[in-house]
């Protein structure tokens, strides 16, 4: 497992008894480096959105128990925020959250001398998604081939 692995882990462990009497959802965390700045994040939902009041809460409840467990090596910064709109599809309740809905699927070479794909998300395993195209025909990608999958915009 790599440090950084080690650290999304060990934080999710201790995030999850704060965002659960909050009943929000932790929908990821991960450790970046952006820039010269290492940072460490924790995204979180609830019904309806999150606020900025949501992620101050929790954020002060964790910065207390990141100087206690002091499991992260060198500087970093801890945020908490929303996932956004745009959030990825990465975890299998996220592909539930969609089941039905419309999604984008960008991937990473040309299939059809196209990269980016629209369609209603019909079914998903550990290694593939299947959407159902305009047309109605079904599209199966690999999720190996798969740059980015999230929620289509509609404005």
């Amino acid at each position: 497992m790599s440090r950084r692995e080690i650290y999304e882990q060990k934080t999710e462990e201790l995030l999850k008894p704060i965002i659960e009497e909050y009943q929000f959802e932790l929908v990821d965390v991960e450790y970046v480096k952006e820039g010269s700045e290492w940072y460490l994040r924790a995204y979180i939902d609830k019904e309806g959105g999150i606020t900025v009041d949501d992620c101050e809460l929790v954020s002060r409840r964790m910065s207390d128990l990141l100087d206690e467990e002091d499991y992260v090596e060198g500087s970093y910064i801890f945020e908490v925020s929303s996932p956004g709109l745009g959030r990825p599809l990465k975890k299998e309740k996220d592909y539930i959250r969609s089941m039905g809905k419309e999604i984008e699927i960008r991937t990473y070479r040309a299939i059809n001398k196209e990269k980016e794909f629209y369609g209603i998300l019909k079914s998903y395993d550990d290694n593939n998604v299947t959407i159902e195209m305009d047309d109605k025909t079904e599209m199966t990608f690999a999720k190996s081939e798969i740059a980015l999958i999230r929620l289509a915009f509609n404005f």
